[in-house]
């Protein structure tokens, strides 16, 4: 194991994470809080700790699989352990593992929340809050390999690791250059949404945070009411559009970009996404119809609910643990469908779900006809044994330890819907669940060993199970 390399990588991501600190020490600073100061001394020390590990370049750069699983797993831990500490020394989270839950959950886009009052934050605290959700809804590793002089080809390693979905690609032929053509996308489709939510009318501090929360499709909302608060529907319907489209496989976006529009609509993912979306609209829209005063009505608080919850992003319109049951039975499914591969989103992913289908179809067909060799066809090509397979074990683990934090969170002897909701949130980095932890509640209930468990499970998710498993496997270790 390179371990030189891990250790000078990790350093660098240190010393980006203390120099993108600085930014709400600014805000702070802007808006005259002393909580600015509790950044810049974070800021500081992490800087000073990435100095002294990245000092010595390695001579041997190369990163393989296994220094890839360790790179982004320490990272994303280290990430949140330092990230947690300003929240601990403003005092405005004094417990340190609700800190951590915290900002666990604002790097890993979950959205789920201990505070009771969100708007009793300083601006600072606001900012790192949201901004930990942009900072982390395209992986701080791909920032680091993009702006890393001394990144290879090797890296495509950290970036399989990081990048949600079952198969990852690059869209030009060199790793850093792809890296910072997803990073410029990501920007100005960012900044785009900030320029139109000001247009309605949302002032420019929440426009912006709000805007990290929907391009990291995480969800932390900076009113107590989330975006209701606005009580606007064309805000409503801007985020509708930012959540699904930061939903969608970068890749896709990038093609429409450079006008390779037939590249783009021909996924078979992507149909499939729009149509599990509109579907579920319409169907909850019939559904909580008498609820409101018009079927448009309906439509508006259905589609925003739908895009908030596939997207994994979780804000939230309406009180949906007030619709009838299926309603929220379509709601709770898509937090296991998920977004797009190769998306800010979470959950197990469109593409894994059609797979999965195709998979069972093929095997069905195959014990009809023992001898017939049937293939399973995605996006116009042929999968190997070894994409089918790394999904089967991903399955197995996703529910072997669904179900092992189910029995955690049960401990805590709360009823099975919030301890069930409880989980699928976090693991799929939704945001708010049912009961206890629904629209209207938090996480601030929950027992110490729920927080820690259920933040296992926000990085479990996010790094989709295997790099975190993979880190605390002995064998890993082993030279």
């Amino acid at each position: 194991m390179n371990r030189r390399m891990i250790f000078y990588t990790l350093g660098k991501m240190l010393m980006i994470e203390g120099l993108l600190m600085l930014l709400p020490c600014l805000i702070g600073m802007i808006y005259h809080e002393k909580e600015s100061l509790a950044y810049l001394m974070i800021a500081i020390l992490l800087c000073f700790i990435g100095k002294l590990m990245s000092l010595h370049k390695p001579q041997n750069k190369i990163i393989y699989a296994k220094e890839g699983f360790v790179v982004v797993a320490a990272a994303w831990i280290f990430l949140s352990i330092f990230g947690a500490i300003p929240f601990c020394l403003t005092g405005e989270i004094p417990s340190y593992v609700d800190a951590f839950f915290e900002i666990v959950s604002g790097f890993t886009t979950t959205g789920s929340s201990i505070l009771t009052d969100v708007e009793a934050l300083s601006h600072a605290s606001l900012f790192w809050r949201s901004f930990s959700h942009w900072i982390g809804g395209m992986g701080i590793l791909v920032f680091v390999v993009a702006f890393l002089p001394d990144a290879n080809g090797s890296t495509l390693h950290i970036l399989k690791a990081e990048m949600p979905g079952p198969i990852v690609g690059k869209l030009v032929s060199k790793i850093t250059v792809s890296s910072q053509i997803l990073y410029q996308l990501y920007t100005v489709l960012t900044i785009l949404e900030v320029i139109l939510l000001m247009l309605g009318g949302m002032p420019f501090f929440d426009s912006l945070l709000n805007s990290f929360g929907t391009a990291g499709t995480g969800g932390f909302a900076i009113k107590n009411a989330s975006i209701a608060y606005y009580n606007s529907a064309y805000c409503d319907g801007i985020i509708t559009f930012f959540m699904i489209l930061f939903g969608i496989n970068f890749n896709l976006i990038y093609f429409v970009a450079i006008k390779k529009f037939k590249a783009a609509f021909k996924s078979e993912e992507l149909r499939w996404y729009l149509i599990i979306i509109f579907a579920s609209a319409i169907a909850i829209s019939f559904n909580i119809l008498p609820l409101y005063h018009s079927i448009f009505e309906a439509f508006r608080y259905a589609i925003f609910q739908v895009g908030s919850i596939i997207t994994t992003t979780g804000y939230v319109t309406a009180d949906y643990g007030q619709w009838p049951l299926f309603s929220q039975t379509i709601l709770v499914l898509l937090m296991f469908v998920g977004a797009c591969a190769g998306s800010t989103g979470g959950g197990m992913k469109v593409s894994r779900i059609i797979i999965g289908v195709k998979s069972a179809i093929a095997e069905m067909k195959h014990m009809l006809h023992p001898h017939s060799v049937v293939s399973v066809v995605f996006e116009g090509k042929h999968l190997a044994l070894s994409t089918l397979n790394n999904i089967h074990v991903y399955w197995v683990l996703y529910f072997l330890l669904f179900g092992l934090s189910l029995l955690f969170v049960s401990l805590q002897n709360i009823d099975f819907t919030s301890a069930f909701s409880a989980v699928a949130t976090c693991f799929n980095n939704v945001g708010p669940g049912l009961g206890v932890v629904g629209p209207t509640g938090n996480f601030s209930s929950l027992t110490d060993l729920s927080k820690i468990v259920l933040s296992l499970d926000m990085l479990a998710g996010r790094l989709e199970i295997f790099p975190l498993l993979m880190f605390f496997s002995r064998s890993l270790w082993k030279k």
